[in-house]
């Protein structure tokens, strides 16, 4: 129905357009203005009624945004606290700037649509310096809820989808990557998350964020379409997402509930949630696509291709040389201690004769 008035009103003004630019004497500037006004005032139409759109499937159940109504110990509410995380009248703190913190939010509501669009807003903040903060915090869309636990605060061996903002390199220096890093990793009850390695082995995709102590908003973008998750972010203020991962063959079941958590150990920081928005995508489906398996286990394609190989930390050219020399050393003391204990032998047996 509102499309249908929009592009009436669309069609009105371009008659009104085409009605007043012939009382002037046709000129070829006359001409461009007129063209020019009428191509601006259909294009801010589109652009007003593209964003009404969008808004229109804004799933309100399954978003978390201020005023953070819906949100607490209730039994109307529809979103719970964990752990150490608090509202503000600003955001929804996870954890604050101390150590050993966890804390999570996450959704009553199971959820059900099988082609949608989340967009976070977070905030990742801290006195600390660069690599002397941690830990992070991930968004989830999992089996289970509520769940104290070793990743970013949530259980392992999880089942489901987590996304991975982790702030401290945990993994070998020599590994080519920068943090913070965002990544993706598909849980089915069985696989565990490395921290030593920073989730490396099962990690589906990722890419480097400069989100902490950002000046500007910072936001993360997943998208779940088809059995193709992609994963975009604005870090930079450029309003404007960058590509961050893209994974055909995907296979998510329904009935998970979205949860967000953050947890810190050594080192700290604070973990902000601003907003969590949720949007239901309309996607047109072949009949054989309608007619698709349930899934009930979380599973992608061809798992190969995404497989990481983490070798084991090797000793290097300097510790070689020490480690060959030490042990000659420590030969030659225990030689020297020989000789000498038997010489003592030697000498007592010879004063019995």
């Amino acid at each position: 129905m509102v499309a249908a008035v929009s592009q009436r009103s669309d069609l009105d003004l371009w008659r009104t357009f085409c009605f007043l630019c012939p009382m002037f004497h046709w000129r070829n500037v006359r001409q461009l203005i007129c063209l020019f006004a009428a191509v601006c005032i259909l294009t801010s139409r589109s652009l007003a009624d593209e964003q009404d759109f969008q808004e229109e499937f804004l799933k309100r159940e399954y978003s978390l945004a201020k005023p953070y109504r819906g949100l607490g110990f209730s039994s109307s509410s529809q979103w719970d606290l964990m752990g150490t995380a608090m509202v503000t009248p600003d955001h929804v703190r996870l954890t604050p700037d101390l150590q050993s913190r966890q804390g999570a939010v996450w959704s009553r509501i199971p959820f059900f649509l099988r082609d949608w669009e989340l967009k976070v807003h977070f905030k990742i903040h801290g006195q600390a310096k660069k690599n002397l903060n941690g830990d992070g915090l991930a968004i989830w869309l999992t089996k289970d809820r509520m769940q104290n636990g070793p990743v970013f605060g949530n259980m392992n061996h999880f089942t489901g989808l987590g996304i991975f903002v982790d702030t401290y390199p945990n993994a070998d220096k020599r590994y080519d990557r920068a943090f913070p890093y965002i990544s993706v990793m598909l849980g089915n009850g069985t696989l565990s998350y490395d921290h030593d390695y920073d989730g490396r082995p099962t990690e589906l995709g990722g890419c480097t964020a400069m989100a902490r102590n950002a000046i500007y908003d910072t936001f993360v973008l997943v998208r779940y379409s088809k059995h193709r998750l992609t994963l975009m972010v604005d870090v930079d203020g450029k309003q404007e997402w960058k590509d961050c991962a893209d994974i055909t063959g995907v296979r998510l079941p329904t009935g998970y509930f979205f949860g967000a958590s953050s947890a810190t150990g050594d080192l700290s920081d604070n973990h902000d949630i601003i907003s969590m928005k949720l949007y239901e995508l309309t996607v047109q489906r072949a009949a054989e696509e309608e007619e698709e398996e349930e899934v009930t286990i979380p599973s992608v394609d061809n798992t190969d291709q995404f497989q990481v190989e983490v070798e084991e930390e090797g000793m290097s050219g300097v510790q070689f040389f020490f480690t060959v020399l030490f042990s000659i050393l420590g030969l030659g003391v225990l030689a020297v201690v020989g000789l000498m204990v038997y010489y003592r032998k030697e000498s007592r047996r010879k004063r019995f004769y």
